[in-house]
This record gives structure tokens, C-alpha cells and sequence, in this order.
């Protein structure tokens, strides 16, 4: 197995983490009442609970670096995630950022920001 890092974020209900990161094409691979797998093709996500977190001052976030930024943003999109830059949850357009890349960001359930980073 390749050494790699897998983001931990946090949820306040599991089945509804699980529920949301289907919508967006994941696959559970682990399940049980202190934590969460999900994957889809090279992207894991693991979760853990977290039932008082307030996801309006949630801080928790990770980078996901893609290929095909367009096709999946898409993706997202057609699942129904709100595409605005206000809200929980939502995805916010791809746009060029200061830093140099294009890039989306995905507020889930919990307030967690997943930076949708093309390579």
C-alpha cells in the first residue's frame, strides 16, 4: 500500500455524513458507532462524532486535489448541493484563486470545508 494522509472531520450524525457524501458519488467502507469511511476512487474521508459541534463555527477542513476539477464539481452539482457562497451546505463556483489555482469549495453538514483544488 502507497503512504498516504486521509482528512478526519467531524459530524454530528454519522447516517446523515453518510447519507450526504453518497449523494456526492461516495462509497461507505467502514462503519461503526465512533466512525466513518467513505471513498471515491482516490478519495478517502473518515469521520468522526462530534454531536455538539456547531457547524456555523466549524474551523475543520481539507484539500482535495483533483484531475478533472470541472467533472466532479459537476457532479456535486447535480446532486443537488446549493451552488452559492452562503449557506450550509453549499459549493461555491470554481473560480481562479490568488494563490494560483482554480478551485470550488464544499461546505458539508457539519461546516467542514473541503477545498476542491485542481492539479
Amino acid at each position: 500500500m502507497t503512504d498516504r494522509a486521509v482528512p478526519t472531520l467531524p459530524s454530528r450524525d454519522l447516517d446523515a455524513t453518510a447519507a450526504f457524501y453518497e449523494a456526492l458519488g461516495f462509497v461507505k467502507s467502514y462503519r461503526d458507532a465512533g466512525w466513518l469511511i467513505m471513498s471515491r476512487g482516490d478519495l478517502t474521508l473518515e469521520f468522526f462524532p462530534h454531536r455538539d459541534l456547531d457547524p456555523s463555527t466549524s474551523d475543520h477542513q481539507a484539500n482535495l486535489r483533483l484531475d478533472d476539477l470541472d467533472a466532479l464539481h459537476a457532479e456535486f452539482e447535480l446532486a443537488g448541493i446549493p451552488l452559492t457562497v452562503t449557506g450550509i451546505p453549499r459549493l461555491t463556483p470554481i473560480e481562479p484563486q490568488a494563490w494560483g489555482a482554480r478551485a470550488a469549495f464544499l461546505i458539508d453538514l457539519d461546516g467542514s470545508m473541503l477545498r476542491l483544488i485542481e492539479n
